[in-house]
């Protein structure tokens, strides 16, 4: 058995029984939706033709929301069928990263990711999917793909079908017949902040959610002016409303005045926030700090100092377990955390993650309690010093790794193409050196660093910003996007909505200000340069994570 969809588009009429049916059969809560009908508008009034596209998920033949789920939560069944354990679901949201059809939610009731399942508890008894009973053309079909003689082989073999996204190497198993290409292409209409016909898409808060609000004719709500409405009744430019008299109007003179109009979608919600940008600045950090160490330590840079290897690993553990807690703040279910642990799914880079971020830090713990002992005096200096060497360079390639596998994590979330840029594990290498020496020119700053690590901590810090500054202009912003949503998102981030924080907060406020204050002063000048380093660095990564999740998939 190898179970998919087929969708008619041709014959489909955007009454939505499909959406309130498996609504009603799955319990789906307001809100969220695992079947809905996208309708498109094409063309100038009078001549415009409507598109309905039923979305939902593709049920993979190569499924990446399988790969990336951490607890095997999300797995496929042998029927091909791509099935979820909300009772093992920690809440990660990587799988709503991972698929790059907007397929996936996280279910406000459980707080655990749920999507389409294929009605799998019908099928198990011989039902069909509550979507297919009730539509009353019969555009949408489900069967056994492998079998020749079902309806489904057989209208895909008599007709042209197409599928979202095929360059994502997913195998999607849900056809389309009469696919349009602007119902189809996510971002072949531009999304505003006002994006239906009937509807304004009003902002929730700062966590990415829109919601549609319906506006009747001639109203006077206190929302009107929001909504792009003014209590006279006209509508403010730019916007979507309904004037005081007379019809609907889109656009700002005649009907349907664009050439495409989206009229209705769901939204989805930014799943990632805050949280991730601050772990890639305390990962680096951590991670940082031991490996600058380790190496001038190890290439016989320098000779030990008690005050400065304890005030570094005392820093490194610190921002360690700063990420921990900031990785089981953004889970949804952060109590369900261990089961990374014990019950992994080896594929995921978030387990591989997790492991090398506990070796590291068990690693690095157990050294740094033997200098603390040594210091007082609770055991003989000489244990710990014919041992240093073995542990700082065992945890070197752990502190590596824990630096680096964020990129290979990213590359696991197909549906963010900017995270997919090969000089991600390189790029996160340099910003672990600089954050790593910048955080050594703040703890010198505090008086705790030895004379012999200082002048090598600068110059790190200056090497590795000009490194940074090249790799993120002639590699990640430099070369052309290999897909059409990371030049999007790039865009965003270059010239859009986080064109200031990416200027101002991270080249200037991160880079140049730096290098300036490290090549004309003396320690105070380096001592600002560091802290407003790590300042853009947050805002970089702010608008690296945040920027991609703003390109519709749906």
């Amino acid at each position: 058995m190898n179970y998919g969809f087929l969708i008619n588009n041709d014959t489909c009429i955007g009454c939505h029984a499909c959406t309130t049916a498996c609504k009603s059969e799955n319990e789906v809560p307001l809100g969220v939706n695992r079947t809905w009908v996208k309708t498109v508008e094409t063309g100038l009034y009078p001549n415009v033709t409507r598109n309905f596209q039923v979305t939902r998920c593709n049920h993979c033949a190569n499924p990446p929301c399988v790969r990336i789920c951490p607890v095997t939560a999300m797995y496929q069944r042998e029927d091909g069928i791509v099935e979820f354990d909300p009772d093992a679901c920690i809440g990660c949201k990587a799988c709503l990263q991972a698929c790059p059809y907007d397929a996936i939610y996280i279910d406000p009731d459980s707080g655990t990711a749920a999507k389409c399942h294929y009605c799998a508890h019908r099928i198990d008894i011989g039902l069909e999917p509550a979507c297919v009973v009730v539509c009353p053309e019969h555009s949408i079909l489900a069967g056994d793909l492998d079998n020749p003689d079902s309806e489904i082989s057989k209208a895909i073999a008599e007709n042209k079908v197409t599928v979202r996204k095929p360059e994502q190497g997913t195998a999607p198993k849900l056809f389309y017949i009469g696919g349009d290409d602007v119902a189809m292409h996510p971002t072949a209409v531009e999304r505003t902040p006002a994006t239906f016909a009937w509807a304004d898409v009003i902002p929730l808060g700062g966590d990415g959610a829109n919601r549609a609000s319906a506006v009747s004719p001639g109203a006077e709500s206190p929302k009107s002016e929001s909504q792009g409405i003014t209590r006279t009744g006209k509508r403010t430019p730019g916007t979507q409303g309904v004037p005081s008299s007379g019809p609907i109007m889109i656009g700002d003179s005649r009907m349907a005045e664009q050439m495409t109009q989206v009229v209705y979608n769901a939204q989805h919600k930014v799943p990632w926030h805050w949280q991730v940008p601050a772990y890639l600045v305390t990962k680096a950090i951590g991670t940082g700090l031991f490996m600058i160490l380790s190496l001038a330590f190890g290439l016989g840079w320098i000779e030990f100092e008690p005050t400065s290897f304890l005030s570094i690993g005392f820093a490194s553990l610190f921002f360690i377990v700063a990420t921990t807690v900031l990785l089981v703040l953004d889970l949804e279910r952060p109590e369900r955390f261990l089961r990374i642990l014990t019950r992994p799914q080896w594929k995921s880079w978030l387990v591989r993650g997790a492991y090398l971020l506990i070796a590291f830090s068990m690693l690095a713990s157990v050294w740094w309690i033997l200098e603390l002992a040594s210091n007082l005096g609770w055991m003989a200096s000489g244990t710990i010093d014919s041992m240093r060497p073995t542990l700082l360079w065992t945890g070197l390639p752990l502190a590596f790794g824990s630096a680096v596998y964020t990129a290979f994590l990213f590359g696991q979330a197909e549906g963010r193409d900017l995270w997919q840029s090969p000089l991600l594990p390189v790029h996160l290498t340099v910003q672990s050196f600089v954050a790593g020496a910048a955080t050594l020119i703040l703890i010198d700053a505090a008086g705790l660093l030895s004379d012999e690590l200082a002048p090598i901590a600068r110059l790190v810090f200056g090497i590795g910003l000009a490194v940074n500054l090249m790799i993120t202009f002639l590699g990640e912003f430099g070369m052309p996007p290999a897909t059409e949503a990371a030049g999007k998102a790039s865009h965003e981030i270059t010239h859009g909505k986080y064109a200031r924080t990416f200027w101002i907060g991270s080249v200037f406020l991160g880079h140049i200000a730096p290098l300036a204050l490290l090549l004309m002063f003396d320690k105070p000048g380096v001592w600002v340069g560091a802290l407003l380093w790590i300042v853009g660095f947050y805002l970089y990564e702010h608008a690296f994570v945040m920027a991609p999740q703003e390109i519709p998939n749906s």
